[in-house]
């Protein structure tokens, strides 16, 4: 566990007591702001020292080649990657005839502040020259949830203890120099200068700049105005050139007296609208924000979290560190996607640019389900995004001779863009990831005409690739063969169990869709001779078991399998992919994240309490976590059959995933789907959260440590409120009329509110059906009693 003295533990904020540089790429990533269509890297105001500067629009890429050694049918000629576009953070200070730079001089004192609840990342620093002039630099920074295109940054300058003359120089930086790469392939591609430059503005405070891709084609504005309050004398430049603008300010400064800027920035993209377009845009933007003022973006951003955050915190009693961090993982959760409309969420949200700034299932299997039950409209868009990929999704399936549609392993646009085959084309439980989103959200929110008009098509279309890839033996067993499921350690092989499973709600939500709209379904050319081939298929779906060890197998065969010399294996050798042949991997009972457990989640209902207590502790024995994916399942599975102080252990892991760089590669971005996996392993785990078939349920139990849990969730536009403590629940509408009622199920009672009254239920004991599970040597998480005092 990485812990460190500049970050303490409070409820509402992030702080950094003081600046170590040593930190600074993991501090980026922590500090980032974004909104889901705009994302700022918490990089310093002056821009030096830095790790890696960054600045995204969400889907704003350029293209790079897939280079192979051998190539091969149906590989993806070419990748994206996220650019780090025009950088308006940039506020460079002199002081004298010296630059304002935390390394020369003299640091007094320096802190930063993430306020959770404001959404504003605060600053404070007071620097002593190398001649002796001391400064109180103080800055606020926003990413405007209310306003898409807008950050803003107010920066203020004070004179401490003599007489100094301060120059600002705000800046519009392209092209910015980035770090070489790193000998890491999660880490993204390097490029060079992807931008060209078409256009520059300058005008008497603010100016413009235009650029587009080299290869991509996208076009790019960025803008920046400014207010400056400050002393009689005050003066005021700007300049432009292609790929730098430059307002400075100079003025001199009493002791006490203060210089303050407000720098609003606007950006725009666009791959079809014209350059003038794309400027009137920004142009606009910047006036919009002008006209409401800093007071009045700093009020409406509160504003927007207050509501946020009435309907969806998490409280926590006896583990401050979890509270922090459930409640740091939920804002950057909402920061990925509150604003995306109809672009993806990035595996890193628009916080670095790790994995090129791509989007994979975690975005179906772990942020949707979240953003479902607090955000829904968010969780919508995200799905109306892949709706609109269908027609790439389509011409990929077909490229590999498929029906219906091959979803991208890794994409920003809808292009399939991993050159690593087993996993590009081989997971194709991407399909059903996205199905069961749908399903989940058409369940949560009753949205009826999401269902139709988009729900639909995305599940028709992924029920078609399942009977096109599968087969029916000549027992008439359906088999889906040569598959990756969701432990990348155990690729192109045969039934995997999450796969199977997730597949045969797919085909079966398809067919009842298709029933549901049957216009919709006509119009996309289905019959009910297709709808019969799925139902056939779902009901002999094999899911595999093995009979001697009473266990389901991950694939089928897996049992069977060479074992792991786990006490051979030296924890530098972690993480495996990096120290090891895939195909030993491959071959061996080794996993890299839940796989199987994931399964026993999702589709629960398909398995005894009997065999989750088996799978869980068979596979708890060789579960490595080498991926962020994996406590979050772990921790929900573990609540579920028992083991409730384990189960608090791994819900430590993922929460803390990034606070406490647990993989030492937060530098490259959040782990958002871990963040999320956090909440779930709250709600899911100790709340013991099932929406299994549509009905909603609930078996809260608590592990020794912790005293109270608290949370609420969006069901059919009620909020309902859920109080556990060690030993009851309590459960209460929160909105809704008078006559409003939601059913629900308590450890299996069922219970009907109404907004009259709350319901509290006392919580049954814990019945274990295995015994303590042990995890591979030197795999086991960190236990939350160890830490908590």
């Amino acid at each position: 566990m990485i812990r460190h003295p500049a970050f303490p533990v409070e409820p509402w904020h992030v702080r950094e007591t003081h600046l170590d540089t040593q930190l600074l790429s993991r501090s980026e990533s922590i500090f980032a702001l974004s909104n889901g269509h705009l994302g700022l890297r918490g990089n310093l105001d002056e821009g030096d020292p830095h790790a890696l500067p960054g600045t995204y629009l969400n889907s704003f890429y350029e293209l790079r080649p897939l280079p192979y050694a051998e190539g091969g049918y149906g590989y993806p000629e070419s990748g994206q990657t996220i650019v780090n576009i025009t950088n308006g953070k940039l506020i460079r200070l002199m002081v004298d005839d010296e630059p304002f730079d935390v390394r020369d001089g003299r640091l007094r004192r320096h802190e930063r502040v993430l306020d959770l609840r404001a959404g504003v990342l605060r600053r404070e620093a007071e620097w002593e020259s190398g001649a002796g002039r001391a400064v109180r630099v103080r800055s606020t920074r926003l990413v405007s949830f209310t306003q898409r295109s807008i950050a803003a940054i107010e920066y203020e300058v004070t004179a401490v203890d003599a007489p100094v003359r301060v120059i600002l120089q705000s800046e519009l930086v392209a092209n910015e120099a980035l770090p070489g790469p790193l000998k890491d392939p999660r880490v993204s591609a390097v490029l060079m200068a992807p931008l060209v430059a078409e256009d520059c503005h300058a005008g008497e405070m603010g100016a413009q700049l235009a650029h587009i891709t080299r290869e991509s084609g996208l076009r790019l504005a960025a803008a920046m105005d400014h207010l400056v309050d400050g002393p009689p004398g005050v003066r005021c430049t700007t300049e432009a050139e292609p790929d730098l603008a430059r307002t400075t300010v100079a003025c001199r400064l009493a002791p006490g007296q203060r210089l303050r800027l407000v720098k609003l920035i606007g950006y725009g993209w666009s791959s079809r609208r014209s350059a003038a377009a794309i400027r009137d845009q920004v142009a606009a933007a910047i006036q919009s924000a002008r006209f409401e003022g800093w007071a009045g973006l700093l009020a409406a951003q509160r504003a927007y979290l207050d509501e946020f955050w009435s309907g969806t915190d998490v409280e926590l009693d006896g583990d401050a560190e979890v509270q922090q961090a459930v409640r740091f993982g939920m804002f950057h959760v909402l920061q990925a996607g509150a604003r995306a409309q109809k672009r993806p969420i990035a595996a890193k949200g628009l916080t670095g640019p790790g994995y090129d700034g791509h989007v994979f299932w975690d975005t179906e299997r772990y942020v949707l389900p979240v953003l479902t039950y607090i955000q829904p409209r968010a969780a919508a868009e995200a799905l109306r995004w892949r709706h609109a990929t269908l027609d790439l999704a389509r011409e990929r399936a077909a490229t590999l001779g498929w029906a219906g549609a091959a979803f991208p392993w890794r994409t920003i646009r809808g292009h399939e863009c991993s050159g690593y085959w087993p996993a590009g084309t081989a997971a194709v439980h991407l399909a059903a990831d996205i199905a069961d989103a749908v399903v989940r959200y058409v369940n949560a929110t009753g949205d009826e005409a999401f269902h139709r008009d988009v729900g639909v098509e995305l599940l028709v279309e992924t029920a078609r690739l399942w009977v096109s890839y599968g087969h029916h033996d000549r027992h008439g067993v359906f088999h889906l063969e040569r598959v990756t499921g969701p432990d990348e350690y155990t690729a192109v092989a045969d039934d995997n169990v999450y796969t199977n499973l997730m597949a045969q709600r797919n085909l079966i939500a398809a067919a009842d869709a298709a029933a549901r709209h049957p216009e919709r379904y006509r119009a996309l050319g289905g019959t009910g001779d297709e709808v019969a081939a799925w139902r056939a298929a779902a009901a002999a779906m094999h899911i595999p078991y093995d009979e001697e060890l009473g266990v389901h197998p991950q694939v089928r065969g897996f049992t069977q399998m060479k074992e792991w010399d786990f006490d051979a294996t030296r924890p530098e050798d972690y993480p495996l992919l990096m120290h090891f042949p895939y195909l030993d991997l491959y071959r061996t009972q080794v996993v890299k994240q839940a796989d199987l457990v994931l399964a026993l989640h999702w589709c629960g209902d398909a398995f005894t309490a009997e065999d989750k207590a088996r799978d869980f502790d068979y596979y708890e024995r060789r579960t490595v976590r080498d991926s962020s994916l994996s406590a979050c399942a772990q921790a929900i599975v573990a609540a579920e059959v028992g083991h409730l102080e384990l189960a608090h252990d791994y819900i430590g892991e993922a929460v803390l995933m990034d606070l406490y760089d647990l993989h030492r590669n937060t530098r490259d971005g959040m782990h958002i789907a871990a963040l999320a996996g956090g909440w779930l392993a709250l709600v899911a785990g100790l709340g013991g959260m099932r929406d299994h078939g549509g009905v909603l349920s609930f078996a809260p139990r608590l592990p020794q440590r912790i005293d109270r849990l608290a949370f609420s969730v969006l069901w059919r536009g009620l909020r309902l409120q859920v109080t556990i403590f060690p030993g009851e629940a309590t459960y209460s509408l929160r909105d809704g009329s008078d006559g409003a009622t939601l059913e629900l199920r308590h450890h299996g009672e069922a219970l009907v509110l109404t907004t009259a009254a709350p319901v509290t239920r006392p919580i049954p004991p814990v019945v274990r059906l295995a015994g303590d599970p042990v995890q591979p040597a030197g795999r086991s998480p960190i236990r939350r009693d160890d830490l908590i005092k």
